[in-house]
């Protein structure tokens, strides 16, 4: 397939006037459209305003879309215990498939091609069949809990664990290594020290199997992990194994110096979600401090009952906005380090070679917008028209390893009507009155 438009390769190649050549799976050529086009005149031909790598989503919750709207004026525990854990814990396994297909729909309309997906404690497999059959690239996890949960979803340990090793083993590399796996702690709030160090053995069992929890996220969830270990977050998570190069923090919004040091000496990945901490007032990350001393920062939305979108470039913006208010330095987190976050930073942090920039050889993982739009004119700046002012909704054309997702703005890999008929049905059935009542009782 042959695709023209303005090609943002990276932050420092931008082809005005530029094409890409895709081969099966991988790039096979960028560069002008001058010199491109004559080559490949005989291939399939597809012209989109901007062409730019799909998005990465470092930290998603997909099977939390049915509770969209849900929990809005909330903090982060009450949050979770009265609102998104009883509706987890209701949820039946089609349920939780359409669910799953419901967050990847939004995902592949919206852009973002490779999430790092934090699942559910139950039908866990639903959503990794969702995501393999629709042609997302993923790292997905089943959520382990076995202390301060629900009924429904409280485990016992070994059981959690013997599990999570069951789906690593047929789901780890499936789909054409498009789906791997992540182990998958909620927190340490809801996890014992066994769980969590049978996270790092299980980890390291398998090779290329990452770590993804939540860290540091709020002071009341900090507080409670001092409680239970002497330790703040960050530190205990680095007493039980669970940072290095392979794990994935979401949040870390309350870190203090010495524990910013530990995620910049062990390589830990930290995945900012803006909106999610503005939301629950949680409170605003260092990110500008994490990237000064060279830790990677991906960018997530979190899931839809605390954003309540799944749209990155929403995201783009607010991480940028928020870090300059915070700083009140304008210079703070500029479009083109913004941009990194969203694309080559989460691929390294989903632990994804040759991912998050269109380049020869790299995988053909590749969307195009519509610039056809009053706010888009005129286009001054591309990369400030993506970050600042661009939205889901211009996303086009979707491609993941080769393969086209969308097209002229129709999802052509799964039938999003349908989907979406489900999702409201289930939606609109729910009662998670009794469940409630379970979570509270579990609550710090």
């Amino acid at each position: 397939m042959l695709l023209t438009g303005t090609v943002v390769a990276d932050t420092n190649t931008v082809l005005q006037d530029g094409a890409v050549v895709v081969s099966g799976s991988r790039i096979e050529a960028v560069g002008e459209r001058s010199e491109i086009v004559p080559q490949y005149a005989d291939h399939e031909h597809q012209s989109y305003d901007v062409l730019l790598p799909g998005l990465v989503g470092g930290h998603i919750h997909s099977v939390q879309s049915l509770g969209r709207g849900i929990a809005d004026d909330t903090e982060l525990l009450d949050w979770l215990f009265d609102y998104i854990l009883p509706m987890e814990a209701t949820l039946s396994a089609r349920e939780m498939e359409i669910a799953a297909k419901l967050g990847y729909l939004e995902m592949i309309e919206s852009g973002t091609t490779t999430c790092v997906d934090h699942l559910s404690v139950a039908h866990a497999e639903e959503a990794f069949d969702a995501a393999g059959e629709i042609g997302i690239r993923g790292v997905l996890g089943k959520v382990m809990m076995d202390q301060r949960s629900p009924d429904d979803l409280l485990e016992d340990t070994q059981e959690a664990l013997d599990e999570s090793e069951r789906l690593i083993q047929e789901y780890h590399g499936s789909f054409d290594d498009r789906i791997r796996y992540a182990v998958t702690p909620r927190f340490a709030v809801s996890c014992t020290e066994e769980c969590l160090r049978g996270a790092r053995e299980l980890a390291d069992a398998y090779d290329g199997v990452r770590i993804h929890t939540h860290a540091s996220e709020n002071r009341n969830e900090i507080e409670t992990v001092k409680n239970d270990t002497g330790m703040r977050n960050i530190h205990w998570l680095d007493e039980v194994g669970l940072t290095g190069e392979d794990v994935v923090l979401a949040h870390c919004v309350w870190t203090d110096e010495s524990e910013r040091e530990v995620l910049a000496e062990t390589g830990t990945h930290v995945t900012h979600c803006p909106s999610s901490n503005m939301k629950l007032a949680s409170g605003i990350a260092p990110i500008w401090d994490y990237l000064d001393r060279g830790i990677n920062v991906a960018l997530g939305n979190d899931g839809p009952p605390c954003n309540n979108t799944l749209d990155a470039f929403t995201e783009m913006r607010q991480a940028s906005l928020l870090q300059k208010v915070d700083r009140l330095d304008p210079t703070s987190t500029p479009a083109s380090e913004i941009f990194e976050m969203a694309t080559i930073n989460g691929a390294k942090a989903a632990g994804f070679d040759e991912l998050g920039a269109i380049r020869e050889g790299w995988r053909a993982d590749i969307i195009g917008l519509s610039t056809d739009l009053t706010r888009a004119t005129p286009l001054h700046d591309v990369l400030s028209h993506l970050v600042f002012a661009a939205h889901g909704d211009d996303v086009q054309f979707t491609m993941v390893d080769g393969t086209v997702l969308q097209d002229d703005g129709v999802v052509t890999a799964i039938d999003a009507e349908s989907v979406r008929r489900e999702a409201s049905e289930i939606g609109l059935d729910m009662d998670l009155e009794e469940a409630r009542e379970s979570a509270r009782k579990q609550k710090p």
